[in-house]
């Protein structure tokens, strides 16, 4: 009796070790299996996925094919040839960002927006994910994953030139103009002026030949005006037939040597078809310090723009279905 119960237990014992290896090799395989998975799906990302050795010495373990599918051919032995290329190949600008990703003084919990150059020497944008790898307290590694975002960054750009731009003239709009006036008022002491533009025929124009005439007036004069744009001069529309220029850090003699220059450019003299010809009133006002001084500065303007205005008026007498100025 005991020698049966001794073969039963060696009998079970083999039975159980059996099951035991088939479930330690079915979990072996289904772990290698997932890692093959996952060593596929890096593989064929589209983003560049590394690992980069800072400890013992800077180098890069890894990089994924698609690396010279984003940056050119030739990329991938060039990162593992050369441990100094993510430094080399960084724009200018953005060089700082990197360097501190490197010595882990970096917040790693955020997006690393920075810019690449690519074989063909154009930079392209990118969106990185990095994460640190530690040991013993010191930076040894990093991970991480870098998507080109090129067209996110053309969508943001466009997105905030529309904002700040007028859709009609594609000069400054009057939300932009507002921002730059509450910036010289509160915040940025500059000599500044202001000139301000009125359309002095739109009226007649919209009446007479439909408002897509009236339309093809105001970019005219946008276009016009935006010839003295620089940086220190901006132009924008801020009404139907309303432009300014802000300027700033010119002398007074130097805007007035502007306003003159405008008021030919505007004034209609010119020997040209007067139905297209672009007239505008003109009026400036100029201040050495901006500070506080900006609501009061436009309203002079605007009062110089009006007497320009009712002057011109006063000199102009109708003969027939015409107009003739003094």
């Amino acid at each position: 009796m005991g020698i049966f119960y001794f073969f039963c237990g060696i009998i079970f014992g083999i039975f159980f070790w059996k099951v035991n290896a088939k479930r330690k090799h079915n979990s072996w395989k289904v772990k290698m299996e997932r890692e093959d998975i996952m060593f596929r799906l890096v593989e064929s990302s589209k983003d560049i996925v590394y690992r980069y050795e800072v400890r013992p010495q800077m180098r890069h373990s890894y990089i994924s094919p698609s690396t010279d599918y984003i940056l050119g051919e030739g990329m991938v032995k060039e990162f593992y040839r050369n441990p100094h290329a993510p430094l080399e190949l960084i724009h200018p600008d953005d060089y700082h960002i990197m360097y501190k990703k490197l010595i882990g003084k970096i917040d790693y919990s955020e997006p690393l927006i920075q810019r690449m150059r690519c074989v063909d020497g154009n930079y392209k944008w990118f969106e990185e994910y990095a994460t640190p790898i530690y040991e013993l307290g010191n930076l040894v590694a990093i991970h991480g994953i870098i998507r080109n975002i090129d067209e996110k960054v053309r969508l943001r750009q466009n997105l905030e030139y529309q904002l700040i731009h007028d859709a009609l003239t594609e000069v400054h709009n009057r939300f932009y103009f507002e921002q730059k006036m509450e910036e010289f008022d509160t915040k940025i002491d500059e000599a500044i002026a202001i000139i301000l533009c009125d359309l002095d025929e739109l009226k007649q124009v919209n009446d007479k030949y439909g408002h897509k005439q009236g339309d093809d007036l105001i970019k005219e004069a946008g276009k016009i005006l935006n010839t003295f744009s620089s940086p220190y001069i901006t132009v924008s529309r801020i009404g139907g037939d309303e432009f300014v220029l802000l300027i700033q850090g010119m002398g007074k003699e130097e805007i007035e040597e502007l306003y003159k220059r405008m008021s030919m450019e505007l004034s209609g003299d010119e020997e040209r078809d007067t139905d297209t010809t672009v007239k505008m009133s003109i009026g400036y006002a100029f201040v050495s310090s901006s500070l506080g001084k900006m609501t009061a500065l436009f309203t002079e303007a605007d009062d110089n723009m009006y007497q320009n205005k009712m002057k011109k008026k006063k000199n102009t007498i109708p003969y027939g279905n015409r107009v003739i100025v003094k």
